[in-house]
């Protein structure tokens, strides 16, 4: 009997934070859904190679969201629920919980527009090379997106706060050796690719960025 009032009140706030989880979630999926549509109709979006698997995927990014609002404000009401039983380490283990939550959403965050924003400007200047007939252009363009692929992903981890030191000690000297051979490739396209055609080359570029 003692505890009997804890366990209804526990009772109760699950049962608003399922339903607020439900109505949230609703909320959010349609507002995603539209926005989704708007940014896929423009081209750094609905061009880059995410936007392409986004569009031919069953996916929905709104779902996700749905999904995601629920098993946050699901989450708070456990810990509600718990606070209200005095359940101290489970209490203490939701805490940490619901604190990582926002780690994972700037960790997903910059994966995806980090992504987005290279294949975009990657994909630019690879029709570019198309019409404009640079040499050596396409490995310098590969290897520039295996190096910015890394560096996003590496921001992203970091969000989750990982630690990331043998990461970087086997990894830097490799994309040291990698960034001095870009360096170095983008030299040599620039001496040979780009001669003497600079400023029909820049007139273009200009062309398609206003674009």
């Amino acid at each position: 009997m003692a505890v009997l009032p804890a366990i209804i009140g526990a009772l109760i706030v699950l049962l608003v934070g399922w339903i607020v989880g439900r109505l949230l979630g609703k909320a959010v999926r349609i507002i995603i859904d539209k926005v989704t549509a708007t940014a896929i109709s423009t081209p750094v979006i609905g061009e880059s190679d995410v936007g392409k698997s986004v569009i031919k995927s069953n996916v929905s990014l709104g779902h996700v969201g749905d999904i995601l609002v629920r098993v946050i404000v699901y989450l708070i009401a456990i810990l509600a629920a718990v606070d209200i039983l005095n359940m101290d380490y489970l209490s203490a283990f939701m805490t940490r919980v619901i604190e990582y939550i926002p780690h994972v959403v700037a960790f997903l965050i910059i994966l995806v527009v980090g992504i987005i924003l290279i294949d975009y400007f990657i994909d630019l200047f690879k029709n570019y090379s198309k019409t404009a007939d640079i040499e050596l252009l396409r490995p310098v363009l590969l290897l520039l997106r295996v190096f910015l692929y890394f560096v996003v992903i590496m921001l992203a981890l970091s969000q989750l706060l990982l630690d990331l030191t043998i990461i970087y000690t086997i990894i830097t000297p490799i994309f040291w050796g990698i960034g001095i051979g870009l360096g170095a490739s983008i030299a040599i396209v620039v001496w040979f690719g780009m001669k003497n055609r600079s400023e029909q080359i820049m007139d273009k570029v200009m062309e398609v960025i206003s674009k």
